[in-house]
């Protein structure tokens, strides 16, 4: 399938699939776009809401455990790991992708520079050359571990705190946006676990309620109305 780099309002490059005329990040911005729904309103949200509880004590290192559905380009684990070290949280992140990038495309894509941390290319190039299936530290805070495989084959039961679901569009692909996919990523979260998503179409909230998640509605990132973010509410 045809991939090629293109660059977004924000200056930011991302990958278009021309076939599908979908892009791997929003037109208005690949950044602006991640910060946005997977930053502001989901890791910060999740670290808050752990700094809320009881959880950890004071003045210790937070974990919080991130599964993203497509790591795809990295912006998403760059974009975490940089906040990880600002924060000092102590993050396990789980990437999963079934069709990697090249290392063409990688050496393309210019987060470091646009991110204004120039200094941290070479970590960035790191995240797209370590081994799958294999657990490395990156930063004092940041591990991260890829598994190259379908969405529709993660078994984890109650492991993580936050998923990132950023799998390209129901338009393209209406099959990564099931009850049945839903469930998965339900089964595991963590009770009180939260998924955060670009997507906020009638049908993709109704999956989600539908295996048992609590639903509620987002301002989206710039050029989109809204997104969802859902909670595994604690029984």
């Amino acid at each position: 399938m045809q991939r090629k780099i293109i660059t977004t309002a924000d200056g930011s490059k991302t990958i278009q699939i021309e076939e599908w005329n979908e892009q791997y990040h929003s037109l208005h911005g690949a950044i602006q776009e991640a910060n946005h729904v997977y930053i502001k309103h989901g890791l910060l949200f999740c670290y808050d809401q752990k700094s809320l509880s009881n959880e950890t004590l004071e003045g210790s290192v937070q974990n919080i455990s991130i599964l993203e559905i497509g790591l795809g380009t990295g912006l998403n684990a760059f974009l975490t790991l940089l906040q990880a070290n600002e924060h000092q949280i102590d993050i396990y992140y789980t990437g999963v992708e079934a069709f990697p990038i090249s290392s063409n495309e990688m050496a393309a894509l210019n987060y470091p520079e646009t991110l204004r941390v120039p200094e941290k290319i070479a970590l960035f190039e790191e995240m797209h050359k370590i081994p799958w299936e294999t657990d490395k530290r990156l930063t004092s805070y940041f591990i991260l571990h890829k598994q190259q495989k379908l969405f529709k084959d993660i078994t984890d039961k109650d492991r993580f705190d936050l998923i990132y679901f950023d799998a390209f569009g129901a338009r393209v692909q209406p099959e990564l946006w099931t009850t049945s996919i839903f469930k998965i990523m339900f089964d595991a979260l963590k009770s009180g676990g939260v998924l955060v998503t670009y997507a906020a179409k009638g049908s993709v909230r109704r999956a989600m309620q539908s295996v048992g998640f609590g639903v509620e509605k987002l301002p989206g990132p710039p050029g989109k109305r809204e997104m969802l973010r859902a909670t595994k509410h604690s029984t």
